[in-house]
């Protein structure tokens, strides 16, 4: 192993981490909750437009500190595309082959981005994405990134500027600086544990709050402990939602889960696009749906307090899947009903 190159590789992933500002927090104007702030942690502000741009940095720094990742070694990861786009992104950094095995449905706009990166996509059906990215690693001597078992350690969850040392710091001038609730939605479940760890670390009252979508397992694991749980379909919010149990999920850190309809997923993100004046990709609105449940009940049991949640990625890649009318009525259903739903709490702040 050339311990030069790999110290060469680390440098060129800190300094573009050091080129980069932390990501906004966004205060929602919510008039019919006087006595809970929301807000959305905008990670669509990342040099790849998502969350999961740290994701893949922490990833690329785990494989290269581990000796995984070496000069000219090809990089293969399993990804609905968000991961990819930000892994491609690190491989073009540093000059590593980069192939992304992706389910037939990936949004197009996300292909188009990992190939304008340099990396190459392979479609497969959603059940052979794990085999097919073993498979590739082991024919071209590369290396699985394998976020759904990695994700969880690979990041520094006691701090060192991840996401939630970034909540918390960025809250501290806040009228409730300490959230009551910090809602996240589980891909891999990295992110999840990342953010319940740094509470318990913290000794902070904070509760973490997860939110699933339909065709996800993960709710029903984290009721019944069964981890060998499947399901036969596959997640139709992208980035989110797993038909198994990921090494990666860690339930322990999570004191509470919520199964969001998909309908209501993709019926919050066009309304917020009224509050925002911006498009947001549909795990954000299953964020969302769950923080203004959250919200709705606080006001119900005369709770002050504030709830942060995640703004995931921009909408601008899914303008041919959640912002195409026909396409919605096809592959979601009626999302009209949570239209009505929202458009009442906006107005009352009761959502049920």
């Amino acid at each position: 192993m050339s311990r030069r190159w790999v110290n060469w590789a680390i440098a060129q992933i800190e300094a573009d981490f050091q080129r980069s500002a932390d990501t906004h927090l966004i205060k929602l104007d919510l008039p019919c909750l006087p006595e809970v702030d929301l807000y959305l942690k905008d990670e669509s502000t990342h040099p790849t437009g998502s969350l999961k741009h740290r994701l893949a940095r922490s990833l690329f720094l785990y494989g290269l500190s581990n000796g995984w990742i070496t000069e000219g070694t090809p990089v293969i990861e399993s990804s609905s595309g968000s991961t990819a786009v930000s892994e491609a992104y690190f491989a073009r950094l540093l000059g590593l082959p980069f192939i992304a095995v992706m389910p037939h449905s990936t949004a197009s706009k996300k292909i188009r981005q990992i190939e304008f990166y340099g990396g190459i996509c392979h479609l497969v059906d959603p059940k052979d994405i794990y085999v097919e990215s073993e498979r590739l690693a082991r024919e071209r001597n590369g290396h699985y990134m394998d976020q759904f078992t990695y994700a969880e350690r690979a990041t520094d969850w006691r701090g060192n500027n991840n996401i939630a040392n970034a909540i918390f710091n960025q809250m501290q001038r806040e009228r409730f600086p300490e959230p009551r609730y910090v809602v996240m939605s589980p891909g891999t479940g990295g992110t999840s544990a990342t953010i319940g760890r740094y509470i318990r670390y913290q000794k902070l009252n904070t509760e973490l709050c997860v939110v699933d979508p339909d065709n996800s397992v993960f709710y029903d694991y984290f009721n019944q402990g069964d981890a060998s749980i499947s399901s036969h379909h596959s997640s139709r919010i992208e980035g989110i939602g797993r038909p198994r149990v990921e090494p990666s999920f860690i339930p322990g850190v999570v004191d509470q889960m919520r199964k969001i309809p998909d309908a209501a997923s993709v019926a919050t993100v066009h309304w917020l696009e009224s509050i925002l004046g911006r498009k947001t990709g549909a795990s954000t609105g299953t964020n969302l749906y769950g923080a203004l449940l959250l919200a709705s009940e606080m006001a119900a049991r005369g709770e002050s307090g504030s709830i942060v949640t995640l703004l995931c990625d921009s909408g601008e890649r899914y303008l041919d899947s959640y912002y195409d009318t026909e396409w919605v009525a096809t592959h979601i259903g009626d999302i009209e009903p949570y239209m009505t739903k929202l458009n009442t709490f906006a107005k009352t702040g009761e959502l049920s």
